[in-house]
């Protein structure tokens, strides 16, 4: 066979192999290059009324949203925090550290590359650019003991600018917060609305990808059962098989890989529903844009 006619059959297998991997749809995304279609739907929350309240609403969000270096282990997120937005996700899950004046966002002891204050800046030039929108964001201390110093510090950068940021505990409609940041308060942080999350216990450890859908389809269904609450509701999506005997091989990369396009399966299912359920917040890893519309577009029926 030519030289030529090898390559041409060399490349067409490896187009072959990535199409058959990752398919032309995006339900998982590992791809920090944020491609979106020239009809893209970017400020989605311009079609919610402004009389809905806060908890009837359901947000595509991403979880530890900054987790972009440290290796597999550390890894949840591929997209920068503006083409997250971007895309349409509206709740950001942060771990911070504070440090002299400063909140540095982590991912275990794993610096992200950014400050809490960056954050802010990049999701504050988004809303002014969409002011239709809103971005929830949870803050946690990376370390307990800091809880007294990070409410100050967090405070302290939103310098109570009211017409810019929601802090108070009460729900509100979604015209009192739109164009805003919305913080959610749960234990070790105190400002914004009370938040519940549907895994009560925490446990983020996957052995098995089915005991993993499993699970989340019993947390979404305690989302839908607390909508429309004085509480926001959060589902992680997200798992790692690490620490466990029969998932070591399940980094939270791969745990997407398996979840994402299940996930995408399971809650298209509720389409033909009126109206269709209210899931709250669903933070995912690596989520793709498919994934992400197919989330938004249970606010729509």
């Amino acid at each position: 066979m030519k030289a030529g006619h090898m390559s041409l059959l060399s490349h067409y297998i490896l187009l072959s192999v990535t199409l058959l991997c990752h398919g032309n749809d995006q339900f998982f995304n590992d791809n920090e290059n944020l491609i979106l279609p020239g009809s893209y739907d970017i400020p989605w929350m311009a079609g919610i009324q402004d009389f809905k309240t806060l908890s009837l609403i359901t947000f595509p969000g991403t979880h530890d949203s900054m987790a972009r270096y440290g290796g597999p282990l550390a890894e949840r997120q591929a997209l920068s925090l503006r083409d997250q937005l971007r895309a349409g996700i509206r709740f950001l899950d942060l771990k911070v550290f504070g440090l002299g004046d400063t909140l540095y966002v982590m991912r275990g002891v794993m610096y992200q590359h950014s400050t809490l204050k960056e954050v802010l800046d990049t999701v504050r030039a988004f809303l002014s650019e969409f002011k239709t929108e809103a971005v929830l964001i949870r803050v946690e201390p990376s370390l307990s003991l800091q809880k007294k110093s990070v409410n100050k510090m967090v405070q302290y950068l939103t310098g109570n600018d009211q017409q810019h940021v929601w802090l108070t505990s009460g729900m509100p409609t979604f015209g009192q917060v739109r164009g805003k940041i919305v913080f959610l308060q749960k234990s070790t942080f105190t400002l914004g609305i009370p938040m519940i999350d549907t895994d009560a216990k925490g446990k983020t450890k996957v052995s098995n990808v089915k005991d993993k859908d499993n699970k989340i389809i019993k947390q979404l269904n305690k989302a839908n059962e607390a909508c429309g609450g004085d509480n926001a509701i959060l589902t992680y999506t997200s798992g790692t098989g690490l620490g466990t005997f029969w998932g070591m091989f399940l980094t939270p990369k791969r745990v997407a890989e398996k979840v994402n396009p299940w996930l995408n399966q399971y809650i298209r299912q509720f389409y033909p529903n009126q109206p269709r359920p209210c899931f709250g917040i669903v933070a995912m890893d690596f989520p793709g844009i498919d994934l992400i519309q197919t989330v938004i577009k249970l606010n729509w029926w």
